[in-house]
């Protein structure tokens, strides 16, 4: 590992950071304490009954630390009446004032619950969308006036005992941030730090601290760069809340947040987290539970040797340098392997399910946005002709006896090509597969000296993102150029946790540019259907794409920035989510935000090419990018706005012609 590292221990060896240990109630963050579960309420602050039963239920599933919306003082006195019901029917859950623009009502809420968070970049700032020129001057005269607002909600949090998190969020920087750093990472840290160095100069030490964000790539550089930054100016080591905001729904929103969330774990960061689905806050906390359950036994797993150095800038994202080997590589986009050893695929229309359509009446194939890039068939080669968007790779001892050797592909291990002369070795593109354990200097020399080997990295050990990134950080420093298929499998899962754990395995690899496709798999049973067997074929590629998408690297559906609702939120969420997605899931990489409230939107839909944003009761607004083209739309005719909006741009497809194109 690089001298210049400083926001882990170790890269290959599970270290949890070390944090000072910040009171919440009863439940105490950081230190040696286990990492803490947590969600936020979606009913009306004000309606104190629907709430309370809320965070009962919320407090069933495991919920650790509860979040309440308190956009007023109105709402933040009622906390007072929501504590007070809550702890007579015998919930202790720690409570916190989730505030935004309010000092006023953060410090009314500082008196009541156990933790309040505040956002820096609109707890004391206005956001406009402009960009001004500071001098040193005027920058420190803002300072000074955010000082002043600031203060008084850190006095009274000593004088109760309150915790605080420093929330920034990447959408919601103020113009004087952006101003000065742009929209990076770095002025997401510099956001919090000049909070940070307020309470620290009153030796108020009880923060916790996040950088959500709901691009994945952005939110994991902020905490890098964050713990880097605290250490560089000898603040103290804070806790960190984990999150990635406007996650979405479903798998996706589970994908995305486990590519964020489990990139950032796996090098020992975290210690409290929070999955924002766009669902019952309740369902949220035992995926984020299935997240940190798979820390607590990481320590023991076998040791993986150090990294002397590690040549990845983790603040800023840059693929690999890789040279191009048949289509992976170079300057493609990541691609999708999918994994037909066991699935006896004999028909054309068996191959639907990977993305790839045969029309018998024009007898020809098409393809959607996700149609596999390679199927790997093991020792059973495919007996029909694929389509032209889909390869086959072949093990090595049943491509020597095929007559096409030129469609398809060999896949040999690594002590097959190491024992074959240079005479016999496959001269067109050969994968090559590579575990972490037996990679050797011989076979390093083999990579750089076989221009046309794909290698394909896998790993024994159950800590397989950072034994992998150590094959990828010895191929750079050993200047192989080799494209890299990152391979795993998953035994016998529930469908939950492969989506969870394959997104942190690959996903946590890809945001540092690390990966030219993956190839995933898990255990069936034999006496599987057919049907049954194509369908799990079909999880596995959807899964794939998701993964891809969601670390920015391959964008092949339409992405949703979708909050996860909150007592703010101006309509329904969920199902205004599911009509908006009915009727636009099929265009190809574009990025739709949908915001509760004007406090998500439209900052934290920063990146999106269209946003929906509730901007009253039964009003929405309408976005181009952050520019405001529709200001108070009636509910009922937004979707059919949105759409046309999006016609108007020649972003639309009718989604007619793609049912007819692949029915």
């Amino acid at each position: 590992m690089g001298a210049d590292i400083k926001y882990t221990e170790s890269l290959t060896a599970y270290r949890r950071r070390k944090t000072r240990v910040v009171n919440i109630g009863t439940i105490p963050m950081g230190g040696e304490h286990p990492i803490r579960l947590q969600s936020m309420t979606t009913t009306d602050t004000m309606d104190t009954q629907a709430t309370v039963e809320q965070c009962l239920r919320m407090a069933a599933a495991g919920c650790e630390y509860i979040r309440i919306t308190a956009p007023s003082v109105k709402e933040a006195e009622n906390l007072q009446n929501i504590k007070d019901e809550l702890r007579k029917r015998g919930c202790h859950v720690p409570l916190v004032a989730d505030i935004h623009f309010t000092p006023n009502a953060a410090e009314v809420a500082a008196r009541i619950v156990e933790k309040v968070r505040v956002n820096p970049g609109n707890y004391a700032d206005k956001k406009r969308f402009e960009t001004i020129e500071y001098t040193d001057a005027s920058y420190q005269m803002e300072l000074d006036r955010i000082r002043e607002k600031f203060v008084p909600l850190v006095k009274i949090c000593q004088e109760y005992g309150t915790a605080m998190r420093i929330g920034t969020n990447h959408g919601s920087l103020s113009d004087r941030i952006l101003s000065r750093y742009g929209d990076t990472p770095l002025g997401m840290v510099e956001s919090a730090l000049e909070f940070i160095r307020i309470c620290e100069e009153f030796n108020y030490y009880d923060i916790v601290i996040s950088m959500k964000a709901s691009n994945t790539q952005v939110m994991v550089q902020a905490y890098r760069l964050l713990v880097e930054k605290l250490e560089e100016e000898g603040l103290q080591p804070y806790p960190l809340h984990l999150g990635v905001t406007e996650a979405g729904e479903a798998e996706d929103g589970r994908i995305k947040s486990a590519v964020g969330i489990g990139a950032l774990l796996e090098d020992g960061l975290g210690d409290t987290i929070r999955v924002s689905l766009t669902e019952e806050p309740e369902y949220e906390i035992p995926v984020a539970a299935k997240l940190a359950e798979r820390y607590e036994e990481r320590s023991s797993h076998v040791a993986i040797p150090k990294l002397e150095q590690y040549p990845i800038n983790p603040y800023a994202y840059k693929r690999r340098e890789t040279q191009e080997v048949h289509t992976v590589g170079g300057s493609n986009v990541p691609r999708v392997i999918i994994d037909l050893s066991r699935a006896n695929v004999s028909d054309y229309k068996e191959l639907k399910s990977i993305g790839h359509f045969y029309l018998p009446e024009p007898d020809k194939w098409t393809m959607n946005d996700q149609g596999a890039d390679f199927v790997y068939t093991g020792s059973s080669p495919i007996s029909f002709m694929l389509p032209m968007g889909l390869k086959e790779i072949v093990d090595y001892s049943a491509w020597l006896n095929l007559q096409d050797q030129t469609n398809k592909f060999p896949y040999l291990t690594s002590a097959e090509v190491l024992t074959l002369s240079t005479t016999a070795k496959p001269e067109g593109s050969t994968f090559v597969e590579v575990w972490s354990e037996d990679l050797s200097p011989e076979l390093i020399q083999l990579f750089k000296a076989q221009s046309n080997f794909i290698a394909v990295l896998r790993t024994r050990n159950e800590h397989a993102m950072p034994a992998i990134r150590r094959i990828f950080s010895i191929f750079i420093a050993e200047g192989v150029k080799n494209p890299c298929i990152v391979r795993r499998d998953y035994g016998v899962i529930d469908s939950e946790s492969l989506h969870l754990y394959a997104a942190t395995d690959v996903g946590g690899l890809l945001i540092d540019g690390l990966g030219d496709g993956i190839l995933l798999g898990r255990s069936l049973s034999p006496e599987l259907p057919q049907t049954e067997e194509l369908a799990a074929l079909k999880v596995l590629n959807a899964l794939s794409f998701g993964i891809l998408q969601a670390a920015r690297t391959r964008m092949s559906k339409t992405e949703y920035i979708s909050c996860p609702s909150c007592g703010r939120t101006l309509f329904d969420l969920q199902e205004t989510t599911a009509m908006i997605r009915k009727r636009t899931d099929h265009l190809k990489g574009i990025k739709i935000g949908i915001m509760g409230c004007i406090v998500n939107g439209p900052g934290e839909m920063a990146d999106a090419d269209y946003g929906y944003v509730g901007v009253g009761k039964g009003k929405i607004a309408l976005y181009r990018g952050q520019e405001v083209i529709k200001k108070a739309v009636p509910a009922e005719q937004a979707v059919d706005e949105l759409i046309e909006l999006i016609r108007e741009d020649g972003n639309w497809i009718n989604p007619m012609e793609m049912d007819l194109l692949f029915k």
